[in-house]
This record gives structure tokens, sequence and C-alpha cells, in this order.
């Protein structure tokens, strides 16, 4: 299983962003610009489009959704013990919190088919639709929490989390969109991943005025730490625990661990900056993810059985 050439096209893209920043002239206004597009268009019709099209019924896939949530719900908590443990920058732990838990769904979609062909990529749809509405509470509520908007605020003004309540309503009414509206948001939101991680590299280079005194630089090293190894270490061990426990069959237990193993989702940078949060700490933390994933994603399945 070649991971590097599955997550390449990601850091390629980032990389691309990096480079477009930082030689191509256009000033911060082009990349706010195109920060608030994904935020506000783009990632929620990626959201509302995927979760309206795949099938949610949980049936015998409630074992494999029982141990992703809970490994998720693991990694939220071990998330938020950043905050009373390191004592970290109060904005620094608020933005970077949901790298700790929030997974690449891209990446998971195609690697799961790699793995398991059409059911275990169906397994995987269905285990994204269920945990994408955790996710996003689990992320905006530090954010909300730091910014002092209020947290039922936040989550009632949020478009993905707007996105995704419409998507899971409208997949459970039933709902059909007529063809051209579908083609239209599925368009959307194809665009959605490029765009993103182009602001993702993007946001590496926008920290010319962030000069942090030492011990700020020295919690930032501390909580890219702790959040990846949440991420790449203790949510994976979980489900991989879990899944024996139970047990799952092998390829169920493969996606389940695959899909705790999931490097950060790109998305984590443009709600960061949305919500006021520190962008290129953010996008710092996403790459770290995705390089750290190489070695842990084919790891974590050579001990699947």
């Amino acid at each position: 299983m070649d991971t590097i050439a599955l997550l390449y096209p990601d850091l390629a893209l980032i990389a691309f962003g990096f480079a477009l920043r930082r030689w191509s002239g256009w000033d911060a206004a082009f990349w706010s610009g195109l920060e608030r597009l994904v935020y506000f268009v783009l990632f929620p019709a990626l959201l509302f489009n995927s979760i309206l099209r795949t099938p949610l019924t949980i049936g015998s896939a409630a074992p494999a959704v029982s141990v992703a949530l809970a490994a998720v719900l693991l990694g939220i908590g071990l998330s938020y013990l950043a905050r009373p443990i390191l004592r970290p920058q109060a904005k620094l732990f608020a933005s970077g919190a949901q790298c700790g838990f929030r997974f690449n769904s891209y990446v998971a979609l195609a690697l799961s088919q790699r793995i398991g062909g059409e059911p275990g990529l169906a397994l995987c749809a269905v285990i994204v639709g269920f945990v994408v509405p955790t996710c996003n509470i689990g992320a905006v509520y530090p954010l909300a929490r730091h910014a002092g908007t209020g947290f039922l605020r936040e989550l009632v003004r949020n478009p993905l989390i707007l996105a995704t309540v419409a998507g899971l309503a409208g997949n459970a009414a039933g709902l059909e969109l007529p063809h051209a509206v579908a083609a239209t948001v599925g368009r959307l939101g194809s665009a959605a991943l490029a765009l993103g991680l182009l602001a993702v590299g993007a946001g590496l280079t926008i920290s010319e005025g962030f000069q942090p005194d030492a011990p700020i630089r020295r919690g930032a090293r501390s909580l890219a730490v702790w959040f990846t190894t949440v991420k790449l270490v203790a949510m994976p061990g979980f489900a991989l625990l879990l899944a024996t426990l139970l047990p799952l069959d092998p390829p169920t237990a493969q996606i389940v661990v695959m899909f705790a193993a999931m490097p950060t989702a790109s998305s984590a940078y443009i709600l960061a900056t949305r919500m006021g949060g520190d962008g290129p700490f953010v996008a710092f933390l996403i790459t770290v993810s995705m390089l750290a994933s190489l070695p842990a994603l084919p790891f974590w399945l050579s001990w699947v059985r």
C-alpha cells in the first residue's frame, strides 16, 4: 500500500500554495478572499453533497461506527487535556485542538477503497457521515470559547455545521436534488479540496508579523507534538484495541484503524482563520500531521490481522 503516493497530491498542493503566496505577488486580500470562499461556500457544499449522497443505514456497520466514534471522542478528550497540562497560549490551543481529532476524509475514502474495494468504501462513507458532526462540534467549541462569541451561537452560525445538519436531515428524509442542482453543488464541492489546500500552503507564509517570545515558541512545539501524538498514536491505538476486543472481522478492523490513523483535516486551517484563530500554526500542524502519517498509516495497518 503506497501511502506516500496517496498523500502526495495533498502535500503537493500545500507546497504549491506556499510557492504561490511567496512568489506570485498576490496580496493578502486575495488569499483572505479565497479563505472566505472556501469556508462559506465550497466546503459547506462538499459536506452537504457528500452526506446527502452517503447511505447512512447503520445496520451491520454499527460496531465499526461505534469504534470510530469512540476513538474520536478519546481524541477530543486528550486534545482538550493539553490546556490544563501544557498551559499553552490560549489562541494556540483554541486553534490547534481540532488537529488532534479531525480527519482528512478525502484520503480516508480513497484509501478505504484500496483496502476493501466498494464494500470498504461504503463502510468508510458511513463512518464519515456519522462522525463528522461530532468532530465539527469539538472543533468549534474551543475557538468559540477563545473568541468569547458563545458556543451555541457559533454552532448555529457555523456554515460547516449547518451543511452537516442539512445533509443529515436531507439524507434521513430521502431528499434527491434535481440533476442540474446536484451537479452544481457537486462542482462547488469538488473545488473545495484543491483551493482549501492551496490556502493551507499560503497560510504557511502569512506569519511575518508573528514573532512570539521563547516561551510561546516552546509551547507551540509542545502542542504540535501533543496533538500529532493524539491523532496518530492514541486514536489508532485505541481503535485497534477496541477492534480486537469486540472483535471486528479483519477487513472491517482495517477500515476502522485506517480511519483513526488519518492525518488531520485540511479544512482545520480555514475554520481557525475564519474564527479568529492562529492560521499559520494550524497550517503547520496540518503539514506535520500529513508527513507523520506516512509512516504511521502502514505501521498501524500492519497490526491488523
